[in-house]
């Protein structure tokens, strides 16, 4: 019963620390040089620049309309959007046609092949082709293996020139975001835009930042691309709208910024299929019912709209963590201090002294005005001053 009485005794204690000051000036400076490039750091890099009191919402959620607009000539042929846009959807992801290859009236049938390799066989299998295993003419001199499929085959190498019309066309962007954690919604169109504004602006980065109208050769050179060489052997180009909202100001603060880059950068270092290219067919019907088709080769520039952002609102719970982190890590200051005073000053044993005390499990001895007996000895050619209410003691360095 005793010692549960104890233990009870003992809970209903109260513990405080012994304050140590310790009077000198390297030590001082030091622990507040620290504390200042601490709350310097948490005022300016983690309050105002990265604004750790909002609660940040990076789930954004778009919505992509596209349509580009222009004619151009292609093989002698006048070509529209219907003609050289795939696909016809008026999606994120878009294809602009800028140069053809077309072989037309192809049969199902069996025909010599048109890739010339002398080392091959005509019975070695493959899967590009469906060889017959036979030999035939290709022309007076040369005979080539017979494939059994559309004929005439494919001549992909035919030298045609590309659609520089290209370069003036323009692609109109309507972008809708929403950040669901604030339930908040905007569009690339601003408040102001009208539509005598939409008829006649182009987007810049210096006038018309906010404008949705992008004139091809101006993207092409924003992403510090050579328009010649794209429209000949094709690319993808990344056109990138970024949402940063800080929703604490007003929404008019609220903007898309624009950035443009070419995603297929490692085919420009690569000799083998550089560029992008892609083949489709239209088919058709004879009148006694054969089917023939036209084969057509496609180098297009491709485009992929990509939208991306954050955005950031007042919140009473993380400022609260950040707070409470800054000032804990105000401590760090004295843990740094104690180290060089327990280690490198002059009086680092007079230090310990009163900074750690040792109790053995024999009973204390207590000295006549009620303080345990110091493990260590204080130096003699040094002032030891103690206040008698508050329990801080003063050691105060004149060496």
């Amino acid at each position: 019963m005793a010692k549960m009485w104890s233990c009870m005794k003992d809970f209903f204690t109260y513990e405080t620390t012994k304050s140590v000051v310790v009077k000198s000036w390297t030590i001082g400076i030091i622990n507040r040089v620290v504390q200042l490039l601490i709350i310097t750091y948490f005022i300016g890099w983690v309050f105002v620049n990265e604004k750790a009191y909002q609660v940040r919402d990076t789930a954004i959620e778009s919505s992509v309309m596209t349509k580009v607009k222009g004619f151009g000539i292609c093989n002698d042929k006048v070509m529209d959007v219907a003609d050289y846009v795939t696909p016809t959807q008026g999606a994120s992801v878009f294809c602009i046609i800028t140069k053809l290859i077309t072989t037309e009236n192809q049969v199902q049938g069996y025909c010599p092949e048109v890739s010339y390799c002398p080392y091959c066989y005509c019975y070695t299998p493959t899967v590009i082709r469906i060889l017959t295993g036979k030999c035939v003419p290709f022309n007076t001199t040369l005979q080539m293996c017979e494939i059994k499929g559309w004929c005439p085959a494919e001549i992909d190498t035919i030298k045609t020139t590309a659609m520089m019309e290209v370069e003036n066309f323009t692609i109109f962007i309507k972008n809708s975001i929403r950040f669901p954690i604030f339930n908040y919604t905007k569009g690339n169109f601003l408040t102001t835009i009208t539509d005598d504004y939409i008829k006649t602006c182009k987007f810049d980065m210096v006038n018309n930042t906010y404008c949705p109208i992008f004139r091809v050769g101006d993207v092409v050179r924003y992403a510090q691309q050579n328009f010649t060489k794209l429209a000949n052997k094709g690319g993808v180009i990344g056109i990138k709208i970024g949402w940063v909202c800080d929703l604490d100001k007003s929404d008019d603060q609220c903007n898309p910024s624009y950035s443009f880059t070419r995603l297929d950068a490692m085919s420009q270092k690569n000799a083998v299929s550089p560029g992008y290219n892609f083949r489709f067919a239209k088919y058709y019907k004879m009148e006694n019912g054969t089917e023939y088709r036209t084969l057509v080769k496609a180098y297009a520039i491709r485009f992929d709209v990509l939208v991306n952002g954050n955005a950031g609102k007042f919140n009473m719970i993380p400022t609260l963590i950040n707070m409470v982190a800054a000032f804990t890590s105000v401590g760090v200051g004295t843990v740094l201090c104690d180290i060089i005073l327990l280690n490198f000053l002059k009086g680092a044993e007079q230090y310990k002294a009163k900074k750690f005390e040792e109790v053995s499990d024999s009973p204390l001895d207590f000295q006549s005005n009620g303080f345990y007996r110091s493990q260590l000895s204080l130096r003699h050619n040094e002032t030891i001053m103690r206040s008698s209410d508050s329990g801080a003691f003063s050691i105060e360095h004149y060496t």
